[in-house]
């Protein structure tokens, strides 16, 4: 069981003006969406997606503002090795508001923030990946090595990164093998023993899984959390959580579909 990153979930106040912002300034186009009883849900991506790339996707319920916790760090996406500098002021010539630049960022990387607040990372990668692609999405973690074991062992990813500060690391899990394309999740831990509000503006991460009752199942064998199974969501997907509660959701996805929604 080794599934791709298939999206990430944020919640957001206004719809238009979130499309608004992700089409102009990452010009992304919509690749889907789903309008059901009181709520809308869009799936957006480059226009060049990659068949192991990440979408992202924005949930809008009406009457409701999301609030951030700190249970999520951000997403990032990429622009060209060398270019930081220029797509970073080709934001803010756009009007995006300068959160952290890159000089600020000792030049390797830059963040702004989308107008829920829903922070996003600038980060450099090869050329030939698609400009503004998704690259990883952050979570913080209140145990590395739970967080490890959680990732490793019920999904089967790999470790491709860590880096090891005086007060903080960062690891990075991915699939066996998976395209440069593909999205990988960044778990972070600060050694201070702080605990994180998980807030109701980050939604939950896809993981896009071959078989949805066999992997479930063997989920269940490697004693990841029962959340929401698949006979409760009519066989469609399913929801399991990490050790802090993140959710992660298994869902089998075909790519040459009409519809992205298996509902």
């Amino acid at each position: 069981m080794d599934g791709t990153i298939d999206h990430t979930m944020i919640r957001v106040a206004d719809l238009e003006e979130s499309l608004d912002w992700y089409q102009t300034h990452l010009e992304y186009e919509e690749k889907d969406r789903y309008e059901g009883d009181g709520f809308t849900i869009v799936y957006l991506g480059p226009e060049e997606l990659h068949e192991e790339g990440a979408m992202l996707e924005l949930t809008h319920n009406e009457g409701e503002t999301p609030e951030l916790g700190d249970a999520w760090g951000h997403i990032a996406v990429r622009v060209p090795e060398g270019e930081l500098e220029e797509y970073y002021q080709q934001l803010m010539d756009e009007g995006v508001e300068d959160y952290r630049d890159p000089e600020s960022c000792g030049g390797r990387y830059a963040f702004v923030k989308d107008p829920d607040g829903h922070e996003i990372e600038i980060v450099q990668r090869d050329p030939d990946l698609t400009t503004w692609s998704l690259d990883h999405t952050m979570i913080r973690v209140e145990d590395a090595d739970e967080a490890l074991g959680f990732w490793t062992r019920k999904f089967e990813y790999d470790e491709v990164g860590r880096w090891e500060a005086d007060t903080f690391a960062n690891y990075f899990v991915e699939p066996e093998d998976a395209a440069d394309e593909a999205m990988s999740v960044e778990l972070t831990y600060n050694y201070d023993g702080r605990t994180y509000d998980m807030g109701d503006a980050w939604g939950h991460l896809c993981v896009r899984v071959d078989d949805l009752q066999e992997d479930w199942e063997t989920l269940m064998e490697r004693e990841a959390p029962e959340y929401r199974d698949p006979e409760s969501n009519d066989d469609m997907y399913a929801f399991t959580k990490d050790q802090d509660g993140h959710e992660i959701e298994l869902l089998e996805r075909d790519l040459e579909a009409d519809s992205l929604f298996p509902f």
